[in-house]
Parts: C-alpha cells; structure tokens; sequence
C-alpha cells in the first residue's frame, strides 16, 4: 500500500511513523525543508519537499501510484487544494482531509460527493469532544469508547486499594464474577502496556482496561468498585474551538455550563454565541476565581487551552480544590508518561483524535474501526471474521494469535460474547482485537495473510 501525506507537521509525523513501523510504502510531503528534513532523518520514509497544492509535487510524490492521500495540514484550504488536484490527476486514490474550520461543515457532504471527491473528512476537535462527554459519565474512568453502535464498550480505570479485583490472578475472575467477570484487555503498569493472561494479576494502582456489553457496563463498574453518577454541573477553561464545541454539546443536555476565557475579545464572541453557558473572563489559574465559583461543586472541570502547561496545571489546581473529575487536554506525547505521576489521569488530545480516525480509514477491507489508547501505545481493532479465516477453523485456544494480542469480545447478531477460550468465532462474526503497538504489525500480516481482513 503506497500512502501519500500532505503535511509534516504533528498528526503527519504521527501518521507517518506509525505506518513506517507497519512497513507501509510511505511519501511525505511539506512545503518546509527543515520539516521534510526530520522527518527522513527519523523515519523510513521518502519526502519531497514542496506545495501538496502543486500538481508537479503531488507527481513527483507519485500520486498516480498510490492508494490513499491524507492531506493534514495546518491549512483547510491547502488540504483542500491537494485533494482537488489528486482528484484530476489520479482520480482513483482515495482522499482523506483534516479540516477544522467550522465554516467548512455545511459543505462537507458537497466536497464529497462533488470535485473533490473526498472520502473522508476528519475534524479532530469534534471527535475531542465526543471523548470529553464520554469520559465525564463515569467519574473513575481515565479513558472510554465504544464499538459496534454503542452496543460494546471498552473503559480505562485506575484499580484502587480497595478495588474488589486488586491481587487476584485473571484466571479467577470467572470463578467468581462468572458470566458478568470483566475482561481485561489491557493493564498498564510502571507505563508498559501489558496484554494479561490467566496467571497475571491486577494490582492496585494499575490502570486497566476492560471490555463489555453496553448494557452490563454499570453492573461491571460497580464489580470494580466504581459508581456512575450523572454530570450537571460544568467548568471549562479555554473558550478556543474545543470549549466552544463542547459548551454547545453540554448545553443541548441543559448541563450548567461555565467557560473561563483569558481573552475579552474571544469573551464577547462567545456571550453573543451561547445561549445559557456563563463567560467568565479571567485567568483559568486563578484560585481566588476558582474559589468565586465554588469550583468545588463542579461535577467536572475540563481545561482545553492551547497550552499543555497551562491545563496541567490548571488540573491541578482543581484537583487540589477538590474536584476528582478533571479532563485535561494535551498535545505534546512526550508528557503522557509522566501525567499519571502527578494525578493527571484523564487526558485527551486532537492529534491523537485524528490519528486513530485516520487510521480507522487505512485499514483495508472488513475493519470497521480502529482506536489507540495510552499515548498510542496500543490499538483497539474492530473487523468481521471471513469464512476463509483461520480464526474460524477452531476455539480460541487453538489459534495462534502474535504475541501481544488478545481477541477480547465477539459480536455475533444480537449476541455479545466475551470469549473463553473455548469460545469460537464464526464467519460473519465481528471482533474487537487488543493489540500493543509493538505487535500491530505482525497482527496486520497475520489478518492479511489468514484472515483476509486487509
């Protein structure tokens, strides 16, 4: 597969090393020599440096071969521009776009059904927000999503000393929870993500991530000693796109809201768009404001500025006030090991939004959805079983999986199975797979070579 990506910048790098790592045929192209430059000293990939909205780059690059284009720059107009051109010069690659302009949202449907023919358009802060309401719902859960329709969930939790499956080996949970026993498909620990077997244990302070039925999630919560309780009370601090979305989003479910925006300007643009959030102009690491507004009765606080430092420390502050449920946004990657240190737990990011919505679209073939956790240092899979699978020749126990992985739920109609290993798959099934980001490669060969999902 040859994958061209307009734009070296932060989501283009990502991108890039992820597929270089899969052994992905990869060109970069950036208008910025130093940006080209790093990236082929970093990865192996080929780069050419030049416009993406210029007809002769894109050729050099070689647009007619190559199955996919991502244009990811920080310009909608210059993503735009790409996508048009590819269209003419090579009209069966398919066009992935980041556009984050909101002004860009009616004409969506039009951009892909007309010139340019873009097949999927990515707006990263949207999905942020899809993610910051998620993970409001349930207090404990450092991360959340959801396959199938909403029908399966998969949430992220920090296991407590008092947590009822803290010191218990995995191979004990069905003894005891049996067919509502929690399956975990991943606990991080020290900050190395580890796919458990039967003779691991969870122990408190790991971080765990579970997977079940949408319908049992609470009854799973509370085995894990986690209660759910309803949000209606909202701090946001940054009034930048993300705060604005996600005022919009809570007031539609007449959620109290309040945005604290450090700009007077940016302050009266969002009173003259909101219709109920209260704008409070002043500085988000304020303690004398944050104790103005009884921040302590806040059911969240969530900090979406521009600056992974500011909303580090704003968190915190919070926190230290007393609120438990904070949301932080960050940028820089290199800041995710040292988070859960300071008690930073629930984190979310743009990039990381756009990486796993982009490489939802690269996988090929039956994956439906593909979501990566922790930083990036595993990948929730999602595909439908073919009847010339291997995986359907046998149960579970019998199929060879790459080291590193684990099949952790199988949806077969209306019936949501998670899986023994006696459990086996049928074709037509879907299946939700875990993998660390070490082993996606060797799965990816594994589901083309045998599985025929790629």
């Amino acid at each position: 597969m040859k994958i061209i990506i307009v734009g070296a910048g932060a989501v283009g790098y990502n991108i890039a090393s992820r597929l270089a790592l899969e052994s992905k045929n990869v060109v970069v192209v950036d208008v910025d020599a130093h940006a080209t430059r790093k990236i082929a000293e970093d990865l192996d990939v080929k780069v050419v440096t030049g416009s993406g909205s210029n007809p002769d780059t894109l050729r050099e690059a070689g647009v007619v071969e190559a199955d996919i284009l991502l244009a990811v720059t920080d310009s909608d107009e210059i993503n735009i521009v790409s996508c048009l051109i590819a269209n003419q010069i090579s009209p069966m690659t398919r066009k992935l776009v980041r556009l984050r302009n909101e002004g860009f949202i009616p004409f969506h449907a039009s951009l892909k059904n007309e010139p340019p023919h873009i097949d999927n358009i990515i707006n990263p802060e949207a999905e942020v927000v899809k993610t910051i309401r998620k993970l409001m719902t349930i207090p404990g859960a450092v991360d959340k999503g959801e396959f199938v329709n909403g029908r399966v969930k998969y949430v992220g939790i920090r296991l407590s000393e008092t947590s009822p499956i803290a010191g218990m080996e995995l191979s004990d949970f069905h003894h005891i929870f049996g067919h509502e026993r929690p399956l975990l498909a991943a606990i991080i620990r020290n900050n190395k993500v580890i796919v458990p077997r039967g003779k691991d244990r969870s122990m408190a302070g790991d971080l765990i991530y579970f997977v079940c039925d949408t319908e049992k999630l609470e009854k799973t919560l509370e085995l894990l000693g986690v209660t759910v309780r309803p949000v209606k009370k909202v701090l946001i601090v940054g009034g930048g796109r993300i705060g604005f979305k996600l005022s919009q989003s809570l007031e539609q479910d007449n959620i109290q809201v309040k945005i604290v925006e450090s700009s007077i300007d940016r302050c009266n643009d969002l009173s003259m768009k909101m219709a109920k959030t209260v704008v409070l102009h002043g500085d988000g690491g304020d303690q004398k404001l944050f104790m103005e507004e009884n921040i302590s009765q806040m059911d969240a606080v969530v900090t979406v500025t521009n600056d992974d430092e500011t909303n580090i420390l704003v968190s915190l502050l919070a926190k230290n006030m007393g609120v438990d449920n904070t949301i932080t946004r960050i940028s820089k990657a290199s800041y995710y090991p040292l988070l859960s240190t300071i008690g930073i737990e629930k984190v979310v990011s743009p990039r990381i939004s756009a990486v796993s919505s982009i490489l939802q679209d690269i996988r090929q073939g039956n994956v439906i959805s593909d979501i990566s956790i922790y930083g990036e240092q595993g990948e929730f899979i999602e595909a439908v079983a073919l009847a010339s699978s291997t995986i359907t020749k046998g149960p579970i126990k019998d199929i060879s999986f790459p080291k590193g992985t684990l099949l952790v739920c199988i949806i077969r109609q209306d019936e949501i199975i998670i899986p023994t290993g006696e459990s086996r798959v049928e074709a037509g099934d879907r299946i939700i797979l875990f993998a660390i980001l070490a082993a996606v490669k060797k799965l990816e060969k594994m589901l083309t070579v045998k599985l025929g999902f790629f």
